[in-house]
């Protein structure tokens, strides 16, 4: 029998907590030595500052994706995924119905919703699990209206107007996806 299995079960735990504490140690000394748990990689993020869409899926309580999928324009913004969205859209009714989780894919993989059938093609991007919430702070409104003039000036000047009145009359809201 190995030393790992003739251990006793406090034994394991101790090493686990001394290893936790160790790495905790060594993030304070040696910067960039520990990740939080709730961050994403260096690729994701690095494709989330560059990417022109995100998929989305909203969680349902049990866990499982529900049947509304989409690519959406959006803003990497204090680590989360930022999008402003009517309240009447899937995205803003599963919200509303408190459907507080969802998940995330990166990049550019082609519409989704095709005539004869879908395209997943998405889920061979980098994904994440995020926690939603709204955030309708003018100033993230700003910062978004930057981003997406910059990422989508060909389109942006037809969406930008209806997105600030639907903004300021609370017809749209702003969605912060962050990841888990």
């Amino acid at each position: 029998m190995s030393a790992k299995r003739r251990m006793a079960p406090e034994s394991r735990e101790r090493r686990a907590l001394l290893k936790g504490g160790l790495a905790l140690a060594a993030s304070c000394v040696l910067p960039g030595a520990w990740t939080p748990a709730h961050a994403v990689s260096e690729r994701t993020e690095r494709l989330l500052k560059t990417s022109e869409f995100v998929y989305v899926s909203p969680l349902l309580r049990d866990g499982r994706e529900s049947t509304c999928h989409g690519e959406v324009w959006y803003g990497w913004d204090e680590g989360s995924v930022a999008l402003i969205t009517a309240r009447t859209t899937w995205k803003g009714r599963a919200y509303s119905r408190g459907l507080h989780q969802a998940r995330v894919w990166v990049g550019d993989h082609g519409r989704w919703k095709g005539f004869f059938s879908n395209n997943e093609d998405f889920r061979k991007a980098p994904t994440f699990d995020t926690r939603v919430h709204e955030d309708n702070d003018p100033k993230l409104l700003e910062r978004l209206m930057k981003t997406y003039a910059a990422k989508y000036p060909a389109e942006f000047s037809d969406w930008e107007g209806p997105m600030r009145t639907g903004f300021a009359s609370g017809e749209r809201v702003i969605l912060r996806y962050t990841p888990l």
